[in-house]
């Protein structure tokens, strides 16, 4: 679908008098992303990891927590660490169980779930077994908010249950020992977008401030590195504290101590065989790179492997771990690719029109559905729920546009769910029972019309400005590079040249479908673009190999940056859409 383009209004005249020090496109970017204040300004540009990070015990809970989490290591009290099977919670359990080592407990053992068995979170016959075996103190990482029933069933076997997560609040939140979560009602913690990772360290960072491990100070920042992998992996906005965590964290990740992550380097060809890289890691080589590997393990078998991996100091075990990871990446690129061809046919056959999307397959894979349900959202522009009917259970998962929360609606509707959660623009649910499927389509197409009844759905491309493409240079690069990080809520800023000459163009890459095109700017100089899947239908449904040819004007969307092979370096201008120039 072809996105509206909307040039974004320039900062006023006003906002450039007050911070003459800034170049204009640093001050419009800022303006951009109503960073307007000079502490928020310096913060972002200038982030400092002893300025910037909160103080942890500003969690309302902290010290809560911390106190029964150090009794628990004083009375070698059984303590498990239940994360996810994410790449955020995979992250957030090591951050953890690394830490309470450090400190000293020796009775604690990590429970990540299997998607497909135990689904999401805690559920009742985990707690059950965990309490047969003598467990004093579950520790959550990146779920539990939502587990009002299983923390009840905890309490009843005297097990003390302390929650971090970051999810959408329930109604009702479980009866914890303590819970620590920036969404809260009444929290006072300031910073309301970290990651399961993001809250974790927090933790870990209350418990390292209450007691420094001997000839362990300043230990806590080589966890940053997971950190980063986990704010990045899991779309938080990576802006006031999630931002400076993660800078920091790519500082830590580009030299990191996990032989693990090292080895995962290597067989995503991100550094070579004696360690070193072909440039600079940072939250692109996160986010399709490093984060769906791990994330490829829970998906496709079981995210101990991801785990194990980020956690052992064996290298033979940990090159074993890459390689299975890497493997299993793959395997799920193909899964993926195959169902949503299927996916695609079943819009085609019959929802071309309907508002929200609603696929259902026969024991479909759970852990690519999610992947699923956003190739279709982007391709359609409308909320998604890509389900699988397993038996007599139907496990989901939905991914969202602009305007339309998710995870606000389902709760609007409990009666059809077993189990459900998320966040605004994705979630996940198991279905009450099979017959709950068409009282899930109407329900949610129903709230879907009242609610955007009034609001404009065609999607849109925010554009920073109107640039000559002479003007693109090494000076405007070094000026972009302040604002990195990027990630969500700070995109790469995007450009737009008008009329372009299109030199040559040639499909590239090893299935042919991205397209390289060579522009011939009004000076006459030649600058070359790129542009990824524009081959196959994924570039507003058009395939421009075919669609193009050398002599052709286009529009250019844009974002700028580097290209290194064998020590050359060049500006690469990648494309973020186009269209041919009126």
């Amino acid at each position: 679908m072809q996105k509206i383009w909307k040039i974004l209004d320039p900062a006023p005249k006003s906002f450039l008098e007050e911070h003459p020090e800034l170049p204009p496109t640093v001050a419009n970017l800022l303006y951009h992303r109503r960073i307007t204040t000079p502490e928020k300004i310096d913060e972002f540009l200038n982030p400092d990891y002893l300025e910037d990070i909160f103080d942890p015990y500003l969690f309302r809970d902290m010290e809560k927590a911390v106190e029964r989490i150090f009794k628990a290591i004083e009375n070698k009290e059984k303590i498990i660490i239940h994360g996810d099977y994410d790449a955020d919670g995979v992250s957030a359990s090591v951050i953890l169980v690394s830490t309470l080592k450090t400190l000293g407990a020796e009775n604690i053992d990590v429970f990540l779930p299997h998607r497909e068995i135990d689904g999401y979170g805690l559920n009742k016959y985990t707690v059950q077994t965990l309490a047969q075996q003598k467990t004093n103190l579950i520790i959550t990482c990146d779920c539990g908010v939502s587990n009002f029933e299983e923390v009840e069933i905890a309490n009843q076997n005297n097990i003390d249950v302390i929650i971090t997560d970051h999810h959408g609040i329930p109604k009702k939140l479980p009866p914890a020992y303590a819970i620590i979560h920036p969404l809260l009602p009444g929290e006072t913690y300031p910073d309301k977008g970290l990651c399961g990772g993001g809250v974790a360290f927090k933790l870990a960072q209350a418990l390292l401030k209450k007691r420094q491990p001997e000839n362990k100070e300043g230990w806590e920042k080589w966890l940053l590195d997971l950190v980063a992998i986990a704010s990045v992996a899991d779309m938080v906005p990576l802006l006031g504290e999630s931002r400076t965590l993660t800078k920091y964290g790519l500082v830590v990740l580009n030299k990191t101590k996990r032989i693990g992550l090292q080895k995962l380097l290597l067989e995503a060809r991100l550094t070579q065989e004696d360690g070193s890289k072909k440039r600079e890691l940072d939250t692109y080589n996160i986010g399709f790179h490093i984060a769906p590997r791990l994330n490829a393990a829970g998906r496709m078998n079981h995210a101990n492997t991801a785990y194990n991996l980020l956690i052992t100091e064996d290298p033979i075990e940990a090159t074993d771990l890459a390689y299975q990871l890497n493997q299993s990446n793959t395997e799920r690129q193909k899964s993926t690719e195959e169902l949503v061809k299927k996916a695609v046919e079943q819009v085609e056959a019959g929802q071309k029109d309907a508002p929200v999307l609603f696929v259902i397959g026969e024991d479909w894979p759970t852990g690519i559905i999610g992947l699923i349900a956003g190739k279709i959202k982007d391709k359609y522009y409308k909320p998604t729920l890509v389900m699988s009917r397993h038996e007599n259970e139907i496990v989901g998962s939905g991914r969202s546009v602009e305007g339309f929360s998710l995870i606000g609606n389902l709760q609007e509707m409990p009666e059809v769910f077993a189990k459900f959660g998320g966040h605004p623009m994705a979630c996940g649910f198991t279905l009450r029972d099979k017959d709950a499927l068409d009282e899930l389509k109407t329900k949610l197409t129903e709230k879907f019309l009242a609610k955007t009844a009034d609001v404009d759905m065609q999607p849109s491309l925010a554009i920073d400005a109107k640039v000559d493409l002479d003007d693109v240079s090494w000076e405007l690069y070094d000026l972009l590079s302040k604002f990195e990080p990027f990630g969500q809520g700070n995109e790469k800023p995007k450009y737009l040249a008008e009329n372009l000459e299109i030199y040559s163009l040639e499909p590239v890459g090893k299935e042919s479908k991205h397209l390289r095109i060579m522009i011939k700017t009004p000076t006459g100089k030649i600058r070359k673009t790129i542009g990824w899947s524009l081959c196959n239908g994924n570039g507003n449904g058009t395939n421009w190999c075919k669609k193009l040819k050398p002599g052709d004007k286009i529009d250019l969307v844009f974002e700028i940056g580097i290209n290194e092979w064998n020590g050359n370096r060049e500006l690469q201008l990648t494309i973020a859409d186009l269209k041919q120039s009126i």
